[in-house]
């Protein structure tokens, strides 16, 4: 069926030659706001020289976002190459497959992210919260990177909850392989050309080191429960479950789908709950009222008693600061694809084979669903509230069939982890500006230090 021409999408003005190639590298978030602010809600933006020059469509509105990830998702694919190379990195697991593969894995993993097992993970947040709380402190501590802080809680968290209490071999690891993997993919995912893999420059010399241990450890581990047949505790961790996951449709995983289902979780489970974790943080720290408010939920409900799975409705100002912090700081801050057909988004035509993002951290910014947007706000997320804006003008979480799987997970462990943290410090912050920049999730280029005061109640 033939498509009925739209507009074409109007061009952010970048030089002659480079197009905006120099301001998507020194500010790309940035970028993508002024694009949306000065052209509107579609927009092209192109960049690199002639014959190797990469033109993205830029969708910001909450219908546009809507339409690419869910009402039309099948047509906008993960087939752009920064996708490709966090498969090279990372495997083809939740993240990055498609198709039946996409479609094999999400049914074997799905029973293993249901509101009650993993409601189940509560008393593993809550001891690794307590565990941080406790050095901190042990070592007197006057003040903290927020963000580092949380970055190892969540890391140490999710491991637990995957591997049981095979935790601190993989932590180390991870800990040391991430962030140089996830420069690697950044750095080659953004270059219009790449040398291949395997030529033996420095680069890809250290990205195969660490991409070896990487992989060497979750093999390390999974071959281990497997041969054993038992695993420790009580049975109930993630790895137990994927390597015992099966049905008479689907099969099961082998070695190599179990690491790579493993090596996401590590990645998408940790990295996004710290981002959400340490800019609530954050922001309470800038914010005295709304953390005098926090501290007062927090003290009235739980009483000095280490929080559960049950008590999460019970603190909705604690989630609302949460979700408040998800808008401002989307650990997710662009989500990338590639359209299979010509389509109209907004009246304006995105050709076949278009490059296109939608960006959170533009559409939660949108002055058509938030007054004054870069104000701190967390009863902008009241039910009513909610209610009165388009599904899709906050969405951290993605959407449509490839909404993240542990968003529920992501949320248990995030209110437990801020009530913890709010019954025993209060905060105030240090640094009152913390920059950011995306990579595979939004990273912070500088810290982000909070004064602690233990609290007694």
């Amino acid at each position: 069926m033939a498509i009925t021409i739209g507009a074409e999408a109007p061009e952010l003005a970048g030089l002659p030659l480079l197009g905006s190639m120099f301001d998507l590298k020194n500010d790309s978030l940035g970028t993508f706001l002024r694009a949306q602010r000065e052209h509107g809600d579609v927009v092209r933006i192109t960049a690199g020289p002639p014959g190797i020059r990469a033109v993205v469509y830029g969708v910001f509105s909450a219908d546009g976002a809507q339409q690419v990830l869910a009402g039309e998702s099948a047509n906008f694919r993960k087939d752009n190459a920064f996708y490709q190379e966090i498969r090279e990195s990372f495997g083809n697991g939740l993240l990055t497959s498609q198709d039946e593969d996409y479609l094999r894995q999400r049914r074997l993993v799905q029973p293993l992210f249901t509101r009650r097992r993993v409601d189940g993970y509560a008393s593993a947040v809550a001891a690794e919260i307590t565990t941080l709380t406790q050095e901190w402190q042990d070592s007197g501590a006057e003040s903290v990177d927020v963000l580092q802080e949380m970055a190892r809680f969540a890391l140490r968290a999710v491991a637990r909850i995957l591997f049981g209490t095979d935790v601190d071999a993989a932590v180390e690891i991870v800990e040391n392989s991430f962030p140089d993997l996830g420069a690697y993919v950044l750095r080659r995912g953004y270059s219009p050309l790449n040398v291949p893999r395997d030529w033996p420059t420095p680069g890809n010399r250290r990205a195969a080191t660490v991409h070896r241990a990487l992989y060497e450890v979750c093999d390390r581990i999974i071959a281990e429960r497997r041969s054993s047949g038992e695993a420790p505790g009580d049975g109930q961790d993630l790895l137990t479950l994927l390597v015992e996951a099966e049905s008479a449709e689907d099969g099961s995983f082998d070695a190599t789908e179990l690491r790579e289902q493993v090596l996401v979780f590590l990645l998408a489970g940790h990295e996004t709950t710290a981002t959400s974790l340490g800019f609530a943080l954050h922001l309470l720290a800038l914010h005295p009222e709304e953390r005098k408010r926090a501290h007062e939920e927090v003290d009235r409900v739980l009483a000095g008693r280490t929080p559960g799975a049950d008590d999460l409705d019970a603190l909705p100002h604690v989630t609302r600061v949460l979700k408040e912090a998800m808008r401002l700081f989307p650990a997710a801050p662009v989500i990338g694809r590639r359209a299979v057909a010509a389509t109209q988004v907004g009246g304006v035509t995105v050709p076949a084979g278009a490059d296109v993002i939608v960006a959170p951290w533009v559409t939660h910014r949108h002055p058509d669903y938030w007054e004054d947007p870069e104000r701190f706000d967390p009863d902008r997320f009241t039910p009513e509230a909610e209610a009165a804006r388009p599904r899709y003008a906050w969405f951290p979480f993605g959407g449509g069939p490839r909404a993240c799987i542990g968003q529920h997970f992501s949320m248990l462990e995030s209110v437990i982890a801020l009530a913890m943290i709010l019954q025993r410090y209060d905060l105030e912050a240090v640094d009152t500006v913390v920059p950011v920049a995306p990579a595979i999730t939004l990273q912070a280029a500088g810290p982000a230090r909070c004064r602690l005061t233990p609290r007694t109640v």
